[in-house]
């Protein structure tokens, strides 16, 4: 249980770390990845060769005997929604971090890019239920609430239910947001909802994994429990054959996620524990901006 001041410096170091990957590296791949909502009218000016002739303002020109053109520009601001994971699945960990501190820092850098660009952040915290909805807003203040809200989340139920908190965003955010969706997706049969979520919404899921999810290591006889059921179960991690079955069962979910994203339209990153998300993130971005 952290306590008081623990949470004081951890928000403390989260936002140093998050504004300074968001200022040096993100900020021109954060602000070009993402389009505004549509244009709006900026200026009139003299028409030039290669106008629009339908963005003539024949009012103006009228008015000065010379044809004058309409100016407009992209409406930049966004709004972010981020649908952050808590359920007890995500506190498991086995290389310096847990999929929840993988979450919650990546979750904390898409916080101050969006601040830092100028657009309203929110959060929908998830189990297998919604747990808490932080509406979206501006302001470091705002994006320092999220970051304490991310440490000490306190989830009433250990299950995961992705549809759940991918319809909450549907019905509660009526216009078209950037919303990213931060699990380690031990989940199913949420394909459906995610697709009527990306028909409106431009979603990003970012998949937490750790090396122990993929790999078992050689231990022999090992009790294992499910962390959102309880229920124990024993593994026999002395067989090659065990050991194999698990890391292709790995791939295969890993495979299901990426067709379930595919078929929807949307992106899926995968971030490990102990890994370097800002490459990662990096990636994604000069993807996005290739487009």
């Amino acid at each position: 249980m952290m306590t008081t001041a623990d949470i004081i410096r951890k928000v403390r170091e989260l936002e140093i770390k998050s504004r300074k990957l968001s200022n040096d590296l993100f900020k021109g791949e954060y602000h070009s990845a993402f389009k505004g909502r549509g244009m709006s009218f900026k200026e009139v000016r003299e028409y030039q060769p290669g106008d629009d002739i339908r963005f003539i303002d024949w009012n103006v020109s009228a008015r000065f005997s010379h044809p004058f053109s309409k100016v407009f520009e992209e409406e930049r601001e966004l709004t972010v929604l981020l649908l952050v994971d808590v359920s007890s699945s995500a506190l498991f960990g086995t290389h310096a971090q847990r999929k929840k501190d993988v979450i919650t820092e990546v979750a904390a850098v898409l916080t101050f890019s969006a601040i830092n660009n100028n657009d309203k952040v929110g959060v929908i915290f998830f189990s297998d239920k919604v747990e808490k909805y932080v509406p979206p807003r501006k302001g470091r203040q705002h994006a320092l609430y999220i970051v304490r809200e991310m440490l000490t989340a306190s989830p009433q139920r250990k299950g995961t239910r992705i549809t759940e908190a991918v319809r909450y965003l549907n019905n509660s955010c009526k216009q078209k947001s950037i919303a990213f969706l931060l699990s380690d997706f031990l989940d199913e049969s949420y394909e459906d909802a995610l697709r009527v979520a990306s028909s409106k919404h431009d979603l990003i899921g970012i998949k937490a994994y750790d090396r122990m999810d993929m790999i078992l290591p050689d231990v022999g006889l090992l009790e294992v429990e499910d962390a959102e059921t309880g229920s124990v179960a024993y593994v026999d991690t002395s067989s090659p054959f065990v050991r194999k079955e698990y890391e292709e069962q790995f791939h295969r979910y890993n495979d299901e996620c990426k067709q379930i994203f595919l078929r929807a339209g949307s992106d899926l990153l995968h971030i490990g524990t102990g890994e370097d998300y800002v490459k990662v993130l990096q990636k994604f971005f000069a993807h996005r901006n290739r487009r």
